[in-house]
């Protein structure tokens, strides 16, 4: 079978809670909430979904009409046949292998300021070891850990022999490492996605200005996309660069809109090869989603994207 694209990704069970009392305080110069230990917090809502980079973004594609494969580990558990079933009901074909273990689960605190707090248990998203032929024209990869790290560097050296193009969006996880380390996955991407703080993070810098940070990862990556929430998002293939602002509007919940942001990307440069139309299908995605609640909720159609698509303006000069 052949694809147009196929992510590579964790698959999570989401369960998104709303406590009904929290005390968010300034600490340190960060936002903190706190919860007595030994006390019993009531939930006044309560969602579950399924979530994980890779399926986030499968599903992303699915929508918009591209042939989609996912590949990550699933456990033995009955968590993953609800992820698989809900892939499938997508029309996103599972590539992915059951391990022994526990398909990964998080608890997603919600309603904190607009935005979130997320317990994670990787399960055996860390232990895919294998993967299979690699039929696609696109690859694309979130962050993975551990044995699956190895894999995914695997993966993608040997789908650049063949000529696909790869997109990679790396979590704080991956991008603490720095550049040096994940040296031979960046210099296999065609396209490079990251919030500012992951940029910051990969070049081990402090104080740099976002264009300063497009520069230096632009020597690994053909494209450079930086994001920064609500002041926008930059981008630069070395020459040109571009800026696009988001519309205000009402945020209900974030969880999911990296992956929603990046996969509009992708599908825009999948589209028309054009910086300009990917950034708005990217923040048109992004912007949908993160008036629901859950990773996968309000991510759109072809028709709806090219539709809301038109209603950014993006700014382009030189680098």
């Amino acid at each position: 079978m052949r694809f147009d694209i196929i992510t590579i990704g964790s698959a999570t069970i989401d369960v998104f809670v709303k406590p009904a009392e929290r005390e968010v305080a300034k600490h340190e110069g960060h936002l903190d909430v706190c919860y007595h230990i030994g006390e019993k917090v009531l939930i006044e809502e309560m969602a579950v979904e399924t979530g994980g980079g890779g399926t986030n973004c499968a599903v992303a594609f699915a929508r918009l009409g591209f042939k989609t494969g996912w590949l990550g580990a699933l456990g033995d558990d009955m968590n993953a046949d609800i992820v698989r079933k809900s892939l499938e009901k997508e029309d996103v074909a599972v590539l992915g292998k059951t391990i022994a273990g526990m398909t990964g689960y998080s608890v997603i605190m919600t309603g904190l300021h607009h935005d979130r707090s997320i317990l994670a248990f990787k399960g055996v998203n860390d232990k895919l070891s294998t993967f299979p032929a690699l039929n696609t024209s696109w690859l694309y990869c979130s962050s993975m850990l551990g044995r699956s790290y190895a894999t995914l560097v695997r993966a993608v050296t040997h789908a650049k022999k063949k000529g696909v193009k790869c997109a990679f969006n790396p979590s704080m996880y991956l991008a603490k490492q720095g550049v040096a380390k994940l040296r031979p996955l960046l210099d296999c991407c065609d396209l490079l996605i990251c919030n500012k703080e992951e940029a910051a993070a990969l070049l081990g810098a402090r104080i740099m200005t976002v264009r300063q940070m497009l520069r230096s990862l632009q020597s690994h990556a053909k494209l450079v996309i930086i994001t920064d929430g609500p002041a926008g998002a930059y981008a630069t293939n070395g020459y040109d660069y571009w800026f696009i602002k988001p519309r205000p509007i009402k945020v209900i919940e974030t969880t999911g809109a990296g992956d929603a942001f990046a996969s509009g990307v992708v599908a825009g440069l999948i589209m028309r090869n054009d910086m300009e139309f990917a950034l708005r299908c990217g923040m048109a995605e992004a912007e949908s989603k993160i008036q629901h609640v859950g990773a996968k909720a309000g991510l759109l159609s072809r028709q709806t994207l090219l539709r809301e698509a038109t209603q950014y303006k993006v700014k382009q000069e030189m680098l």
